[in-house]
């Protein structure tokens, strides 16, 4: 007999989630995704929005494609050095250049500006 403890239950939601979030930022629509990756685009529904847990080889697919940590998911009360969202913006920073990034430096110290508290 097994002596194993079954009682795994994980709810793949919010992975699915993450990745839909991150497909739909780079504007992958899913039946374009579903062609790259080469599995049927409702199977991709059902682990967008449904938490259906694909095979092992998808999931590192869909993570690494769209870079998305999933230490936040697996390991909720570990603090994270970098969420998902961080991680796919600098993946998108990487690819600017410094003409580019100076506008992303000035809108970033414009939101900081207003997150400070008026004198």
């Amino acid at each position: 007999m097994d002596a194993r403890n079954n009682d795994f239950d994980f709810d793949f939601t919010p992975i699915g989630q993450a990745i839909k979030k991150a497909r739909t930022s780079q504007g992958m629509t899913r039946e374009q995704l579903a062609r790259i990756v080469d599995y049927d685009p409702r199977h991709l529904q059902a682990i967008e929005n449904e938490g259906q847990y694909p095979s092992l080889e998808l999931f590192i697919q869909l993570v690494t494609m769209f870079n998305i940590s999933v230490d936040e998911y697996i390991f909720p009360q570990k603090e994270v050095k970098k969420s998902s969202v961080r991680r796919r913006l600098d993946a998108q920073l990487d690819i600017l250049d410094d003409r580019e990034l100076s506008v992303i430096e000035a809108t970033v110290n414009g939101l900081c500006k207003a997150k400070e508290p008026e004198e």
